[in-house]
């Protein structure tokens, strides 16, 4: 057990509507990945602690009054901890840019709100579906009724770990379900917060329940083996997932997976590099590369390629890395040291593999409370090998991979070579080869002259081993509600 510094924050697990200590007084620590400082102490629960939150779940849903009540009051609660969120929006954000390392305009103008609405979508659309009516002849009528499952387990990444968290909330808190969260344990800050939010919006106790601790042999496993926890959400790493899935099988549990990606950002020599060049910096280089959707696997037409490289590189050269806090900066710090470590690997990966470095691949010189922070320049390479692991493997960093192809079919061929399939961009102003390209790339999502452009009704997923399931809008209902049909005999 670590020695607790009083100086730092304390987190606590949220249990039953109360803020308590661990069982076992474990606890553990996080860091500023800007400046490697401790910034706070997590208690880490035990099974104990696991279980007591899995029971406290169950006779919410059992005994309380929150699946029972009018789904109109259900979602005005759910609508009210969306209004306290954007009235701490600072507050939160602040502490997302000290907890993740992401730039804090970022978080205050794009994360934060998107969480607030993620909870007010959920509510207006849960409120608004109704169920189907089937007649029979003259004799039967046949309804149905969509219920909710009973307890889930919600567990985020570390990269929009709020975001993310009220992305699975919504849906499930407003289809009558009740939670146990387990936050990201690099980056657990603002997630912890969601107890206070939920108890100042009038949820009920013991309907979110929030625990912290790691995965195997450890909170992570003990949330998924639970006998009380009927439905899994995960977002992660496709190791993760298949760990989880397996932990659930024995008790059937419904799971609903957001894993892995490794996107072809692919550019034809009709595109208009303008409008493409910015938005592939952004897919490249948000959150430092640290996005499941981000276009770190860049296809270029051959006859473009030069000035696509001469273009790109001056944008990159561009960007400002630095303090998270500082509203100039463009690029944060990756994550955590193990995370560093992994991303610095594949800078070797690559002179192994002969990759040719177009721009970056060192630790910028920074200021000096930063500059032992976990940071590395925005980094792109060129090679001809579309085999290759820096093309193949999900780096999550800022770390670009820029392939050369010749044809509509090289491109197809490179883009679904991988075993992901989350997402992918297109760049052309060939409206027939945009509906064509998009229909042959093997991913979930497609944008079209864009990136990270969302409409909370699509659904949202992966091919192959980027996902189980999809999320969104009615995608997300029939995940956490169990559909009923209620046959009435008329005469």
């Amino acid at each position: 057990m670590k020695t607790v510094d009083t100086d730092l924050k304390e987190v606590k697990l949220y249990i039953d509507g109360k803020y308590m200590a661990s069982s076992s007084n474990s606890v553990f620590n996080v860091k500023n990945p800007a400046s490697q400082q401790d910034i706070a102490h997590i208690h880490e629960a035990a099974y104990e602690d696991v279980d007591q939150a899995c029971r406290a779940a169950r006779r919410a849903f059992e005994e309380g009054p929150w699946r029972t009540m009018s789904v109109a009051e259900r979602c005005d609660k759910i609508r009210r901890m969306a209004e306290i969120i954007l009235e701490r929006k600072d507050e939160l954000a602040r502490l997302e840019a000290t907890d993740v390392g992401k730039p804090y305009p970022v978080a205050l103008e794009a994360e934060i709100p998107r969480a607030a609405n993620n909870l007010k979508f959920f509510a207006d659309f849960v409120e608004k579906q109704g169920g189907e009516v089937y007649p029979m002849e003259e004799n039967y009528l046949n309804y149905t009724r969509y219920e909710p499952v009973g307890v889930a387990s919600i567990i985020t990444p570390w990269n929009l770990p709020f975001m993310l968290t009220t992305w699975k909330l919504g849906p499930c808190l407003a289809s009558g379900n009740t939670a146990v969260i387990k936050p990201p344990e690099i980056t657990p800050l603002t997630v912890s917060l969601l107890g206070e939010i939920a108890k100042e919006a009038g949820i009920p106790d013991g309907v979110v329940n929030i625990i912290h601790g790691f995965g195997p042999d450890s909170a992570g496993e003990y949330m998924t083996t639970h006998p009380e926890v009927d439905l899994i959400s995960f977002t992660g790493e496709t190791a993760t997932g298949k760990a989880i899935m397996k932990n659930g099988a024995d008790s059937l549990k419904k799971v609903s997976f957001e894993l892995g990606g490794k996107a072809a950002n692919i550019i034809f020599e009709d595109a208009n590099l303008d409008k493409a060049i910015p938005e592939s910096i952004r897919a490249a280089f948000l959150n430092s590369g640290q996005v499941c959707l981000a276009g770190s696997r860049i296809l270029v037409q051959r006859s473009i390629l030069e000035d696509f490289l001469d273009r790109f590189k001056k944008a990159a050269s561009e960007l400002n890395v630095g303090d998270p806090q500082d509203p100039n900066t463009n690029m944060g710090p990756l994550v955590s040291e193990e995370h560093y470590r992994k991303v610095t690997g594949y800078l070797d990966i690559a002179e192994e593999e002969k990759a040719t470095l177009i721009y970056g691949g060192k630790r910028p010189i920074l200021d000096e409370k930063i500059k032992d922070g976990y940071y590395l320049e925005p980094t792109i390479y060129l090679t001809e090998d579309t085999s290759s692991r820096i093309s193949h493997e999900e780096i999550f960093g800022p770390f670009v991979t820029i392939i050369p192809f010749d044809t509509e079919e090289d491109a197809l061929e490179i883009a679904n070579s991988t075993d992901y399939g989350l997402n992918g961009v297109i760049w052309t102003e060939n409206l027939e080869r945009a509906h064509r390209v998009s229909h042959h790339v093997r991913a979930g999502t497609i944008w079209v002259n864009c990136w990270f452009v969302r409409d909370l009704r699509a659904p949202f997923g992966g091919f192959k081993k980027s996902g189980v399931g999809r999320e969104g809008g009615k995608h997300s209902l029939e995940f956490f509600t169990e559909p009923k049909n209620i046959c009435i005999a008329l005469k």
